[in-house]
Formats: C-alpha cells, sequence, structure tokens
C-alpha cells in the first residue's frame, strides 16, 4: 500500500493567499450582534465585521495580516486575532500555521506513508468492528475486512484512487452509500485544508486540490469556504447496496507517535438493526466485498 508520485510537478499552494482567505472569510462570518456591537442591518456596505471592529486587535497589525503578510507576528498578536474572530482550536492552529510559515509548518517526508506492522495486526483482530487508517491527503492506507464489507474492497483500486477525496467527489456509488453526502464531503475538505496548512509544499497534495477543483464544481464550492475542522467522533448513516440503512458510530484515534495518521472505527448500537446488519456482513465474509461499491 505504498504512494505513487504526482504524475507532473505542481506548485505548492500560496501561503499568503492562503491566509488573507482565512481570515477575511472568518471575519465574515461574524455579525456584530456575536461580538455586543449594533447591527445597523442594510446599512452595512460588506458582511460580517470591519476589521476596526475586532476588539483587542491593532487594526494596522490586522490589515498586514489579512493582506497575507505573516511576517514576524507575535503568537500574543495571533491568540488575540483567534479571540477576535472566535476562532475554534483546529482554526487556531490553523492560523498559526499559515502566519508562521517557515517557523511553523511541516515538511512533508518524501518516504511513502506506511502503517506499522503491528497497527496492522490490530486492524485484522478486530473481526467484527470497521476499522482503517487513514494518512496526510485523506490517503487510506491500511484496513481490515469488516471495513472492504462496509465501504468497498479498496484493495481492487489502484494505490493512488485509495484516497477519500478522491471517491467522495469521483465516484458515484460512494454519493449512494452516504445518506448525508454533503456532510461527509465537509469533513473531507476541512481536513484537507488542515493538511494544506501544516503541509503547503507537498506537491501529491497541490496536485489533488487541483485535479478535485478542475473535476468537481461542488469541491471548489466547499474549498472556497476555508473552513477547517478535525471530527474526532459522530454517526454516519450509510445505504449498503447488500444490507440496506446503517447508522454507525465512528470513533477517530490520531496515533500517537504519527499524528498524520488516524486509526478509525465504526461500531453500531447493541441490539439494533444496524448491529445484526454488521453480524450478518461478518459472517458473509469475502463475499459481501463482492457486491460492496465498485470502481
Amino acid at each position: 500500500m505504498e504512494e505513487q508520485p504526482p504524475t507532473s510537478p505542481s506548485p505548492p499552494l500560496d501561503r499568503r493567499a492562503e491566509l488573507s482567505e482565512f481570515l477575511r472569510t472568518r471575519r465574515a462570518r461574524l455579525l456584530p450582534a456575536d461580538v455586543g456591537l449594533p447591527d445597523f442591518g442594510r446599512h452595512r456596505r460588506v458582511p460580517g465585521l470591519r476589521r476596526e471592529e475586532l476588539a483587542g486587535v491593532s487594526v494596522a497589525y490586522y490589515t498586514r495580516l489579512e493582506q497575507g503578510n505573516g511576517r514576524n507576528v507575535s503568537a500574543e498578536v495571533l491568540d488575540a486575532i483567534a479571540r477576535a474572530l472566535r476562532l475554534t482550536d483546529a482554526e487556531h492552529a490553523h492560523l498559526i500555521h499559515l502566519a508562521k510559515g517557515k517557523q511553523h509548518k511541516k515538511k512533508a517526508s518524501a518516504r511513502p506513508q506506511q502503517v506499522r506492522p503491528t497497527l496492522g495486526q490490530l486492524l485484522d483482530s478486530m473481526e467484527s468492528v470497521p476499522a482503517y487508517v487513514y494518512g496526510r491527503r485523506s490517503d487510506i492506507l491500511a484496513w481490515n475486512r469488516m471495513a472492504a464489507a462496509v465501504f468497498g474492497d479498496w484493495g481492487e483500486l489502484p494505490v493512488a484512487e485509495r484516497n477519500w477525496a478522491r471517491l467522495v467527489f469521483m465516484r458515484p456509488d460512494y454519493r449512494d452509500l452516504f445518506v448525508d453526502w454533503e456532510q461527509k464531503a465537509i469533513d473531507i475538505v476541512c481536513q484537507l485544508r488542515m493538511d494544506a496548512g501544516c503541509y503547503p509544499d507537498d506537491p501529491r497534495l497541490s496536485a489533488l486540490v487541483g485535479e478535485l477543483s478542475v473535476k468537481s464544481e461542488e469541491f471548489r464550492r466547499l474549498w472556497a469556504t476555508h473552513d477547517v475542522k478535525e471530527k474526532s467522533h459522530g454517526v454516519k448513516r450509510l445505504h449498503h447496496p447488500l444490507v440496506g440503512p446503517l447508522s454507525l458510530t465512528f470513533e477517530s484515534f490520531r496515533l500517537p507517535d504519527d499524528a498524520d495518521q488516524a486509526l478509525v472505527t465504526y461500531h453500531a448500537e447493541p441490539g439494533s438493526a444496524s448491529a445484526e446488519a454488521l453480524r450478518l456482513l461478518a459472517s458473509w465474509g469475502t463475499d459481501a466485498t463482492r457486491v460492496a461499491p465498485a470502481p
């Protein structure tokens, strides 16, 4: 399960432009009432807060940042901006990566992402629990038999296609699989945005974003929001081609020795119809993957 190099060199993502657009979109989403200011409604010429309405932030300093110039910015100033813009923890971390540039950005290793053998053994031992490991750029690195039964046998795909962003935006069968496809798409784009903040010079990430931007109008729309978040748990509703509706709770665990990789597990409420459906998929074994989503 090794990564393939990009077919052609891709320019790095423009960190200055990313910083500028991120701050602009965060400011635009705030209403005066959110920060205790009167709202004059239609008399406001632009959406969101004006720069001078950001409490505790120098207008000149903030303007420079929103123009993409984060050079020499202090942690204290970034903290003040995060508070003024009501940033989440994930957004605050993203702001630091964008503003600090070379001081804080990570360098993507040229080596293929690999899953530790013992982690692979753990996946295989989870016989009734769909589980997989994903890495940077939403690449799917390893999975167990139950994950293949639920989501399709990724082993049938070329290595380059084992990627959640490609599957969700480029494959109609995955649109049918996820009942709330839009939310799944949003989650993936938000994660890719976080990766872009950490690894702006990653050519594979730039190539992936470029390709999806050309081929998917929905990806372009979501990418333009500049939203970032990391969803560590929740519920996914699926419509499986073999067993029908599934409601599965997922948990995502970042690996302590490699924060670029995460283990994701799914389970159903005991005694539920979804639990019975998973039991049936487990009993059918490899037969279940033959009717799961195919290329």
